[in-house]
């Protein structure tokens, strides 16, 4: 016989966001945003487990704490625009539709009246239902069970491992625009679906609507595992000299792979009138002793009870846990049963499927009426024990595309948003945005770097890139940057004399050009005197102000040297300047080189790519020329020069300075004071420094690196290190990496794609660097990839088309 939900449904009413039951009982609700999995220490998952002990017993008696978690699948939906760039649209095509676990944590706090009878599987609110609402009407009793949740909150949010919201009537009962918690139960509906009313079904199994439900419980001692812990061991991430921990009830929560809800309830209850029942239980065991060895062993386990929860004042509480799974395919129950079993096992205990019991199971996980759990399916425990099997990790967090770079994670490769260099110095994580950048060579350096750059050029940064090897060149030419190189039929230009539209001759531009002249015409060890720096600030003020006289003469070394031959020889003779003074003839001679038909002539005479400091991306590659002894150095300065140049006059503009490689070459050239400069300085100007080596042993030797980037990047992504796990300890306390830092490093695996971040000592996790295939080989380094991608693109007219070819190119080979 059919009945109708709003006729038995035990809850009364929503409100004051409180759901009221009709036994009288009162409940608080709360939305709960867990640590992510996989992020927390051996010493965090203590201080989470001590948050809930010290939270729960707070708790007046008579309370019981449900925690509900949600587990749902659930398909990615990107939100990149159709205004999107090339790379942005081809990865939400990629990734759109990628299935993922959805976590949803609720914490229901039920209050039951003083007279209120214990539930059983006999006697349920869904086979009677009464109103006994004596504590509604004492608004004392209602008061002081308010002030307890609120320190409940309090001291679980404090604990720095949560962050709690109360739900409001809304998010409890429902309204036209949306499901409340009570609703998505009874139809266990993802928030996104539309709303539907489905019957409910008990017969030999749950049904509801099209959904089949299987319940697996936790709820007698002698299923429960002989251990427990606040944590386990994860043997997929541990190595022989780390051991990686996931949450003890992990196995039940995100890596159980289907629909399910896990339910958990704490019944604090009257400690002393439990003791004193359990006393009795003894006397009776002991009287009983003599006839059976099985009312000894009780006798003792009890006896040993008591005297942990009095010698140790523990708490005694009753608890139950329990997962709710579902499938609209009734030929997956199999599979289903078979985990659970496995994911119970993980945990050292046995999953007893309920059959009779289920429906009084499933009546009281209802939001609002764990009051009315069938208590003969609960357990005796201490509060310290139950709150083991507490699932205490969340999904992986992430911000919004436009304030993020795009990794994923490492259960589903879900696209997470991982903000690096706001959101930690806002919340105090870190102090500054350096990056230093580790892993060996094939680890993946280069791609993550190039999809960091992407994404930063994309939210309007500035790119700078000084590198060895050519790793950007896709890239740059993807985002119409400008990419200098040395070929013996295009060698590399500059042309640090052009100034752009409404730029001035400023201090910082004269004395960058002085620095620029000097370095050509003195030696390294070679001193000038003050006439010779007077002489030289004298004769670009000059040139600028010949150029803006003479608007046809165009900005380079060229038109510079002729104006000293020429307009700036009757200057000196006028001032009657001596040759000790400052010798233009020995200047003259000695820059001839770069002057036209000279040597180096188009070193500084560049007439393309000239708007340097507007261009938002420009690569410096230097393979062919670092060891030049002449090239080198003015191409060293040139690189501080312009970066100096974007840093100061880009107000507002992020600057991000990404060196390779190129850092030992630079360091060479006498640029170590440049490298220790930007790293300190260049983040009161919103600048990003970003370093990256492959050498274990650079990170240990180099001084530069060791005194001056290591210890002013609090951003550090490193890549899988398992290769030096025999010498980790140097590596470790070169990078001050903590124990916890070593543990999640070292579960690092390049197969999978894994990269590891360290935020200023405080945060670490993995993520991985997925890309979709246009991504790929925009970033490739692998030589015939980018060769093919070159000639692909020349031959289609464009980078664009030329890497949508190469993509056809190879799904047919696939196919």
């Amino acid at each position: 016989m059919e009945k109708w939900l709003e006729d038995i449904i035990p809850l009364m009413d929503v409100e004051h966001d409180c759901i009221l039951s009709k036994q009288g009982d009162v409940t608080v609700g709360f939305k709960a945003t867990l640590p992510e999995i996989f992020t927390l220490s051996d010493e965090q998952y203590e201080g989470l487990h001590e948050a809930w002990v010290k939270a729960v017993k707070v708790l007046p008696k008579m309370c019981v704490v449900h925690k509900q978690d949600w587990f749902q699948r659930a398909k990615y939906q990107p939100e990149t625009s159709k205004d999107g760039s090339f790379l942005q649209q081809a990865s939400a095509r990629h990734f759109a539709g990628r299935n993922y676990l959805d976590h949803t944590c609720y914490i229901f706090i039920t209050k039951k009246p003083q007279d209120r009878k214990s539930g059983s599987s006999m006697f349920s609110n869904l086979l009677r239902s009464h109103l006994v609402a004596a504590q509604t009407i004492k608004p004392d009793l209602l008061q002081n069970f308010y002030d307890a949740c609120g320190q409940f909150e309090r001291i679980l949010t404090a604990s720095g491992y949560l962050k709690m919201e109360r739900l409001p009537d809304a998010s409890l009962s429902g309204n036209k625009h949306g499901r409340g918690v009570i609703e998505r139960y009874m139809t266990l509906s993802d928030q996104a679906e539309p709303l539907m009313i489905r019957d409910i079904e008990f017969g030999n199994r749950i049904k509801i609507g099209q959904r089949y439900c299987q319940l697996y419980t936790l709820g007698d001692v002698n299923d429960l595992p002989s251990l427990c812990g606040s944590r386990i061991n994860y043997e997929k991430y541990s190595t022989d000299r780390t051991k990686f921990s996931i949450g003890f009830a992990s196995p039940l929560g995100h890596l159980f792979p289907y629909d399910h809800v896990y339910n958990q309830y704490i019944f604090v209850e009257d400690a002393q009138k439990t003791l004193h029942k359990l006393e009795r239980k003894r006397l009776r065991l002991q009287s009983l002793s003599a006839y059976s060895r099985e009312n000894a062993i009780s006798r003792d386990a009890t006896n040993d009870f008591l005297n942990e929860a009095i010698g140790q004042q523990r708490l005694p509480v009753k608890a139950h846990f329990n997962i709710l799974v579902w499938s609209e395919d009734a030929g997956q129950l199999t599979d289903i049963r078979n985990q659970a079993g496995t994911a119970f096992a993980q945990m050292d205990a046995v999953a007893k499927e309920e059959t009779i019991g289920a429906p009084q199971i499933f009546w009281a996980g209802v939001p609002g009426n764990a009051a009315d759990f069938p208590m003969n399916d609960t357990f005796d425990t201490f509060l310290e024990q139950a709150t083991c099997f507490l699932n205490c990790e969340g999904s992986p967090r992430s911000v919004r595309p436009d304030q993020g770079i795009r990794f994923c994670d490492r259960l589903s490769s879900r696209p997470v948003y991982l903000d690096l260099l706001d959101q930690p110095r806002a919340e105090g994580v870190t102090s500054n945005m350096g990056m230093l950048v580790c892993g060996a060579s094939g680890g993946g350096k280069s791609m993550t770097i190039n999809h960091l750059a992407h994404s930063l050029y994309a939210q309007g940064a500035h790119c700078f890139v000084v590198d060895i090897g050519g790793s950007y060149k896709g890239l740059c030419e993807l985002v119409g940057g400008y990419y200098f190189t040395y070929e013996e039929k295009n060698p590399i230009k500059f042309n640090p004399f052009f100034l752009s539209d409404g730029a001035v001759l400023d201090t910082e531009k004269r004395e960058s050009l002085k620095s620029l002249l000097v370095a050509l015409w003195k030696q390294e060890n070679d001193n000038y005197n003050r006439s010779e720096y007077v002489a030289l600030s004298n004769a670009l003020s000059g040139y600028y102000e010949q150029l803006d006289a003479n608007p046809d003469i165009f900005p380079c070394f060229n038109t510079f040297y002729e104006y000293l031959q020429g307009a700036y020889t009757e200057v000196l003779r006028f001032h009657k300047v001596k040759d000790k003074d400052f010798d233009l003839d020995n200047f003259l001679y000695v820059l001839r080189p770069y002057y036209r038909g000279g040597e180096f002539d188009y070193l500084l005479n560049a007439t393309e790519n000239l708007d340097v400091l507007n261009q938002p991306f420009c690569v410096i590659e230097m393979d062919a020329i670092k060891d030049h002894p002449i090239l080198f150095p003015v191409l060293a300065l040139t690189i501080v020069e312009q970066f100096v140049s974007k840093m100061r006059k880009l107000k507002g503009t992020r600057k991000v300075l990404i060196i390779d490689e190129a850092w030992k070459a630079i360091a060479k050239s006498g640029m170590a004071e440049f490298l220790k400069y930007a790293f300190k300085t260049i983040r009161k100007f919103n600048g990003v420094p970003i370093v990256i080596t492959q050498e274990l042993d650079d990170l240990v030797d180099s001084p530069i690196i060791k005194d001056a980037i290591i210890n002013n990047a609090d951003i550090k992504i490193l890549f899988d290190m398992r290769k030096f796990l025999n010498k980790f300890d140097k590596l470790q306390q070169t990078l001050g990496l903590s124990e916890k830092a070593k543990t999640v490093l070292l579960s690092v695996n390049k197969e999978d794609r894994d990269v590891f971040f360290d935020l200023g000592g405080q945060q670490q996790m993995v993520y991985r660097n997925e890309l979709c295939p246009e991504e790929y080989y925009a970033y490739t380094t692998e030589g015939r990839e980018r060769v093919r991608v070159l000639e692909l693109a020349a031959m289609h007219g464009g980078m664009e088309r030329g890497i949508a070819a190469m993509v056809e190119e190879n799904r047919a080979k696939r196919a």
